[in-house]
């Protein structure tokens, strides 16, 4: 917040704790029985560096503030969440189809797309608050932009937000140009509808994926994570999923460093979301037999 110009007690502090600037505070008179001090005038390389720090002090606050003063804004961020152009651990993970977290401890990734309706996320949400386990969500742009509260709803919880691509568009049916204007459209919807700064993970929609595709998340500053199973419960009880068949389909892919796959929502947005109503027992089922749940932010610890 800028300073308040018109106060008494408003100071400025530059650089030195003890040095204050004080803006509209009131002039002293000054005393005629007193000599004049002879004027001073500062090198002006002082001046400049006084008028550039006075500048950025008195810019507003946040992105519009940032901008004014020449700097890039950036985005509040959670956890080792991507800023700007720096890799970091990330990089081990390039030219990867990322399909399990590659450990020898029994560990489990949970993981939730978010493309169509949002019908389950209150109930994912809260089983994943009860049983204190961390997940990552894999937004599409358009879903950020369509439920930005939704959106706002899994980062203030906490959980790991990812990208999905913009409009859940099959990849191999693109061309290069377009596939990055999915990645990054979504981008910024995500960070417009969230305030913080994605994981730099991606997803293929559809799993669509080749050497050539994952290059090209690549260097746009994306590792790919895929699945080891996905429960398909988003299918929807009309295809004859069912709670027990998405429960099993977890169970039965369990190894070292697995990654579940399952959505917020439903194909058809019709129907109870089967996944959001699995998921207290795949968690259950998962400690049962000695697994933890895990984070997808573990890929992202140093070596």
């Amino acid at each position: 917040m800028a300073p308040d110009l018109g106060s008494p007690r408003t100071a400025l502090h530059l650089g030195s704790p003890r040095t204050a600037l004080h803006l509209g505070s009131p002039r002293t008179a000054p005393d005629p029985a007193r000599p004049r001090a002879t004027p001073r005038r500062a090198p002006l390389a002082l001046a400049a560096v006084f008028t550039l720090a006075l500048a950025l002090a008195l810019a507003p606050a946040g992105p519009a503030g940032a901008a004014a003063a020449g700097r890039a804004p950036v985005a509040p961020s959670y956890g080792t969440h991507r800023t700007g152009s720096t890799a970091g651990p990330v990089e081990k993970l390039y030219g990867a189809e990322v399909r399990r977290i590659p450990t020898t401890a029994h560990t489990v990734a949970l993981t939730f797309n978010a493309a169509w309706d949002e019908q389950g996320l209150a109930t994912v949400l809260e089983v994943l608050r009860q049983q204190d386990a961390p997940a990552t969500f894999f937004l599409t742009g358009q879903f950020a932009e369509r439920h930005p509260a939704a959106a706002r709803t899994i980062a203030a919880a906490r959980q790991g937000i990812a990208n999905h691509s913009y409009s859940h568009a099959p990849f191999g049916k693109l061309t290069p140009a377009q596939r990055a204007g999915e990645i990054t459209r979504a981008d910024r919807a995500i960070r417009e509808a969230t305030g913080i700064v994605p994981l730099p993970f991606f997803r293929f929609p559809y799993g669509d994926t080749t050497p050539e595709q994952i290059a090209e998340v690549n260097r746009l500053g994306y590792a790919d994570i895929e699945w080891t199973t996905d429960t398909t419960g988003y299918k929807g009880a009309a295809t004859g999923m069912t709670v027990q068949k998405a429960v099993k389909r977890a169970v039965d892919a369990l190894r070292p460093g697995a990654i579940i796959q399952m959505h917020v929502g439903s194909l058809d947005g019709q129907g109870d979301v089967l996944d959001a109503q699995a998921l207290s027992q795949i968690i259950d089922a998962v400690r049962t037999r000695g697994y933890t749940v895990t984070s997808l932010n573990t890929l992202l610890t140093p070596a």
